[in-house]
């Protein structure tokens, strides 16, 4: 693998530092703010909200400069959310300061994710992908569990302010080991507009919202459902994350290895699975030992959709991916969002701290459903195709498939 993923690496695991370190640190904002848990879980889905919208704008504006510079000026605007949200005065004031973050979040690994591809062989690109997420989750392993500890000890604010610095690394990285390569010629936004005419690209997009806010429904309550139902102490949750966080990585590197070889098949084992665990987990978050094997898979099960989900929008997506590839980490995040207010609902209505497990298990079992949806119409196109190069169908048929 080429060094210039570890620059690209270093980026995200910045960037994947800010994302879910705020789940450890929910109970301390909110009572430094004097608002709710429900609304300090806004934090999350604010910032998701953040990289959907941001994800395309950004990646727009980014046709103008050469990638490398566009990875730099995004790490640029992540140091400057996160000094915001570290000093922010008021709970409204660090809501705009994970948006201003969260801005360069989508398009730094929708750009970071072609850059990736093209560096590598065609056999290797769902591995290249991985390689780079493997920074965001590292980030789950040691940047948030130590940032959830030092928030817990030292202040949440201590924590923003490291990870900028993080993101200063970050910046620095880029600068010196990713190749300088001249902007994209010939971009033109309608015909990276064009992609999302295809309905497998948005089947795609469909399924991530959905797979991974499966995830994020249970994960954004974690410290109080922990804390609360399955009687850890606070200080618990900081390595419970790590757990999540290792499973989050050997899940990765998994969906990266054989996403290359049976893409959809490690999506239906991986999706299916992931709907089984979460919901169990509203069982075994009442267990110590059985709610931190749960929190492990879920980590594992849920990042193990991330490298075919996204090799599955660069595929359909051939010849415009730029733009799709940023939308569809706009979709992870989406479905962040609607995860993290869903889950949020269920709870201020009374119905416990572990309802958002059933909330993410119907999200992920209903991801499945759609993967099955997608593979059937593709053997149909594909059973279409071949009649109509066999001259088997009728001429109207034809005129429609080669539209």
């Amino acid at each position: 693998m080429p060094l210039a993923l570890l620059a690209l690496a270093i980026g995200a695991f910045g960037i994947g530092t800010t994302e879910f370190v705020i789940m450890g640190l929910l109970p301390e904002v909110a009572g430094d703010f004097g608002v709710s848990i429900p609304t300090a879980g806004f934090l999350v889905t604010g910032y998701a909200l953040g990289v959907v919208l941001g994800a395309p704008l950004m990646t727009v504006l980014g046709t103008k400069v050469s990638r490398k510079r566009m990875l730099m000026l995004l790490m640029g605007l992540f140091i400057a959310g996160n000094l915001l949200s570290a000093v922010a005065p008021a709970f409204s004031v660090m809501l705009i300061g994970r948006v201003v973050a969260s801005l360069a979040h989508g398009a730094f690994f929708g750009i970071g994710s072609v850059v990736a591809a093209d560096l590598v062989a065609p056999d290797k690109k769902a591995g290249a992908i991985a390689m780079m997420f493997t920074g965001l989750t590292v980030a789950n392993v040691v940047g948030v569990p130590l940032g959830t500890f030092v928030g817990q000890s030292a202040g949440w604010r201590v924590t923003f302010g490291i990870v900028a610095a993080l993101g200063v690394v970050g910046l620095v990285g880029i600068a010196k080991l990713v190749p300088d390569t001249p902007k994209p010629q010939g971009v033109r936004l309608r015909h990276e507009l064009a992609a999302f005419k295809n309905a497998q690209v948005l089947l795609a997009m469909a399924m991530t919202v959905l797979g991974f806010g499966g995830v994020f429904a249970a994960i954004t309550y974690i410290a109080p459902m922990m804390t609360h139902v399955g009687g850890f102490a606070d200080g618990s949750v900081t390595w419970l994350l790590v757990l999540f966080g290792l499973g989050m990585v050997g899940g990765n590197l998994i969906g990266g290895k054989y996403a290359d070889r049976a893409l959809m098949p490690m999506l239906y084992v991986s999706l299916g699975a992931l709907a089984v665990v979460l919901a169990l987990f509203t069982l075994t978050a009442q267990n110590k030992i059985l709610a931190a094997v749960t929190i492990t898979l879920i980590g594992a099960l849920g990042f193990a959709t991330v490298p075919p989900l996204q090799k599955r929008v660069l595929d359909q997506a051939h010849g415009a991916p730029t733009l799709a590839s940023a939308v569809n980490i706009g979709a992870f995040n989406l479905g962040n969002a609607l995860s993290a207010w869903l889950g949020g609902l269920v709870i201020a209505a009374g119905f416990g701290y572990t309802s958002p497990n059933w909330v993410g298990a119907a999200l992920a079992a209903a991801a499945l459903l759609l993967a099955f949806l997608s593979a059937a119409l593709e053997r149909r196109e594909g059973a279409v195709s071949s009649a109509v190069v066999n001259g088997t169908v009728p001429a109207e048929q034809r005129a429609a498939v080669h539209h």
